[in-house]
């Protein structure tokens, strides 16, 4: 079993990747994550700030790396790598252009949360804002959105996790490309 370490963004891509959907999901492909640290927005997912994170997860066991942030409004991925400055061997996966699309192309989750069984949404990765987009869908379909804060996004993930959000879902949909090159490397991981 080959234990992961994960650096990421913020909050909801915490509880995420903590979540039992993901562990399951990991555990089924034969990876272990050993622990996910939280960087507290992506200004600190800066090289001075990284060496510390990947120490901790090093000392933890991990043998890789994986670093999870959004694009945002930052031009390209390449920029936003550059930015991060990781080491060679570890690995950047940056949601296109926040990780709230991966939730837009989860027909499943989004169906059970807007109480919808014909939700579909065919272009996830080009919404600015897709929080904005789910809690205007949300105030739509239920009559009652979430918030705007940050602890709104706590309480979608959290809501969307009980709704069955499975990002293996979020991979299969045909315009979601960065949760299915999440996927795909992850799974490309488990083989080594």
């Amino acid at each position: 079993m080959v234990k992961i370490g994960f650096i990421c963004e913020g909050d909801t891509e915490q509880i995420l990747l903590l979540s039992d959907n993901f562990q399951s999901y990991l555990s089924s492909i034969n990876l272990r994550a050993v622990n996910v640290i939280n960087a507290c927005g992506s200004g600190n997912l800066l090289p001075h700030n990284i060496k510390g994170y990947i120490q901790s997860l090093e000392n933890a066991g991990a043998e890789v790396i994986l670093i999870l942030t959004d694009l945002d409004n930052e031009i390209c991925i390449t920029q936003t790598k550059e930015r991060i400055m990781a080491r060679q061997q570890d690995i950047v996966i940056i949601a296109v252009k926040k990780i709230e699309a991966w939730f837009l192309a989860n027909e499943i989750a989004m169906r059970s949360l807007l109480n919808n069984s014909h939700f579909s949404f065919s272009l996830p990765e080009l919404e600015n804002n897709p929080f904005e987009t789910i809690n205007n869908l949300l105030v739509q379909y239920t009559g009652r959105g979430i918030g705007k804060s940050s602890a709104g996004k706590i309480r979608l993930v959290k809501r969307l996790l009980d709704a069955g959000l499975d990002l293996s879902n979020s991979g299969i949909h045909p315009k979601c490309f960065s949760a299915k090159y999440f996927l795909d490397t992850l799974q490309k991981l488990a083989l080594k």
